[in-house]
This record gives structure tokens, C-alpha cells and sequence, in this order.
């Protein structure tokens, strides 16, 4: 009988052992009640508590957590309606708080993010809502938090997954921004067009500038060269009135067949005469070209005694036919 109660008291203390043993698993943290009353967390690993004295009574998760936020319907400060649904992560700081300091974490969490994306966006035109989800996602994330602060919870994130507007609005947009785009490329189109004008203004007056410059350059290179050779020519004459003065009739025979000479090739070269009529004798052009030679021999001395005298010869005498 000794040996059955023996056994039979290390059965119940082997049992009153286990019972009292709890096992808390890494990212877990479990509150511990006793009585009913709360008196502190159960860290991961082995625990022990008195049996049927003191018992688990939440089981929190302290990782990081997700809270799908559904799609609603939201009304805009313009009167938009636009149909939003998010995501908020968020993790327990504070398991003792988070179990007894709201009912139902998640719920709250769900209702809590729902109201205040309605405040947020319903704050905010359609436009600022459409192009500022990083502000919206800032202002809920600091809204929501601090609200849950009191629970022991920490507010991660929070993040808008998409934002439908309605069709017609969509429709609406969509050719406001077709015709943005068209008055932008018009713009650039017609500032094109401006720098071109003005290039090619600023072109044609460089042009200009330049080809003045080239006149002027030609017309007083042009002066000079008159002016040198109304100079020669004034020299020429001098000279010729010199040797007239000597009393040298040869200087006056030269200047007339120069200028004869010159007539004669404007004849020649004239467009509107294919045939040319001299009314003039043989005798008269070489008594002139005659008057040259002399002339030059004059000139040089005795160095051109071998340029050969030209002598006019008289025409025969063609007998007329009435006598």
C-alpha cells in the first residue's frame, strides 16, 4: 500500500509539473492571470506558473502585422467619389497593453484606419488625391499612430494600394490631358518657329552687314584705282605738253593715235556691229603708226636705231570715170 501511494503521489506531482510548465514561442509573448487578475508576460521559452491558480490569458503576437483596409467609397473636397483601398502593418510594442487595453486589436485597428482615410482624403480635391498618395500615406500614418499609441501598438506603415475614380472623371482627365499635351506642343512648336525667325533675321542681317562691308571695300579700292590712273594719265599728258612745248611733233602724233587706237577697239568690240566700215584712207593710219616709231626712237636714242621707220606711201590716184 506504501509503494502504491508513493506512486501515486509522484504521478500527481509528475502531472501538477506539467500542468505548471508553459512553453512561449519565439514572436510570442503570453500574459499571465492570476485569479483573473493580470500579473505579467511570459517571455519565449519555459515558464512556470502555479496550476489552477494562475493561467494564460492572451496570447499575443508581437510581429510585424497587416491589416487589409477594404475598398470604400470616398467623397472628395471637390465632390468627387472615388473608390480607395489601403494596407497598414503594424507590430505590439506593449503585449500587456494590446490585450487588455482594447477589445479586439484588429477590428479597431480596421475601424480606426477607415475613418481616418475618409478625413484624410475627404479634406484633399480630387487631383491632390490622385498625385499626392506619399502625403495622405504620411498624414494617416502619424493620425493612426498616435491614436494606437495608448494600446501599446506601433504603426509602421501605411500604404494606399489603388484609387479609382469614375469612369466619366477618368474620361475627363484623360482629354484634359490629351489637350495639355497639344497645347504644350503647339507652345513648342511656335517657340520653334520664333528662334528660327530670329535666326534667320540675325542671318540675313549679318549677310547684309557683310555685303555692305564688300561694297564699301570695292568702292574704295575702285576710287583708288581711278584716282591712280586719272594720276598716270595726268603724268601722260604733262609729259605729252612737255615734248609739244620742245617743240617735238612726234609727242603729238603719239597721243592722237593712241586715242585712235582706243577708238578703233571700242568698234571692234561693240555687240551691235558684225560688219565695220572705216571711212578713213590706209595713208592716215600708218602716217599715225609712222609718228609712233619716230616717237620712240626719240625716246630711246641711239639704242633703237634698229626699229624700222614706217613711211606712208601715197595711195594711187584712181582716175575718175566722168573725166
Amino acid at each position: 500500500m506504501l509503494t502504491a501511494f508513493m506512486i501515486a503521489i509522484a504521478v500527481l506531482a509528475l502531472l501538477f509539473v506539467m500542468m505548471g510548465v508553459k512553453i512561449v514561442h519565439q514572436g510570442y509573448r503570453y500574459t499571465l492571470e492570476h485569479f483573473g487578475r493580470f500579473v505579467r508576460v511570459a517571455e519565449p521559452g519555459i515558464n512556470f506558473v502555479l496550476p489552477f491558480v494562475t493561467r494564460v490569458g492572451r496570447k499575443i503576437n508581437m510581429m510585424e502585422q497587416v491589416v487589409d483596409i477594404p475598398g470604400q467609397e470616398i467623397i472628395t473636397k471637390d465632390n468627387a467619389m472615388v473608390a480607395v483601398d489601403g494596407v497598414v502593418f503594424f507590430q505590439v510594442i506593449d503585449a500587456a497593453k494590446a490585450a487588455y487595453e482594447v477589445s479586439d486589436l484588429y477590428s479597431a485597428l480596421m475601424a480606426l484606419s477607415t475613418t481616418n482615410l475618409r478625413t484624410v482624403m475627404g479634406s484633399m480635391d480630387l487631383d491632390e488625391t490622385l498625385s499626392k498618395r506619399d502625403e495622405i500615406n504620411a498624414r494617416l500614418l502619424a493620425v493612426v499612430d498616435h491614436a494606437t499609441e495608448p494600446w501599446g501598438v506601433k504603426i509602421t506603415r501605411v500604404e494606399l494600394k489603388d484609387i479609382r475614380p469614375p469612369q466619366d472623371i477618368v474620361n475627363a482627365m484623360t482629354r484634359q490631358m490629351k489637350a495639355e499635351r497639344e497645347k504644350r506642343a503647339s507652345i513648342l512648336e511656335s517657340e520653334g518657329m520664333r528662334q528660327s525667325e530670329i535666326l534667320r533675321a540675325e542671318g540675313e542681317k549679318q549677310a547684309r552687314i557683310l555685303q555692305a562691308e564688300g561694297q564699301k571695300e570695292a568702292a574704295f579700292r575702285d576710287a583708288e584705282a581711278r584716282e591712280r590712273s586719272a594720276m598716270a594719265e595726268a603724268n601722260a599728258t604733262k609729259s605729252v605738253s612737255d615734248a609739244i612745248e620742245g617743240g617735238s611733233s612726234q609727242a603729238i602724233n603719239y597721243f592722237i593715235a593712241q586715242k585712235y587706237v582706243e577708238a578703233l577697239g571700242k568698234f571692234a568690240t561693240s555687240p551691235n556691229a558684225k560688219t565695220i566700215l572705216f571711212p578713213v584712207e590706209a595713208t592716215q593710219l600708218m602716217g599715225t603708226l609712222g609718228g609712233i616709231g619716230e616717237l620712240a626712237r626719240e625716246a630711246f636714242g641711239d639704242s633703237s636705231r634698229g626699229i624700222p621707220a614706217v613711211r606712208a606711201k601715197a595711195a594711187p590716184t584712181v582716175p575718175d570715170s566722168k573725166s
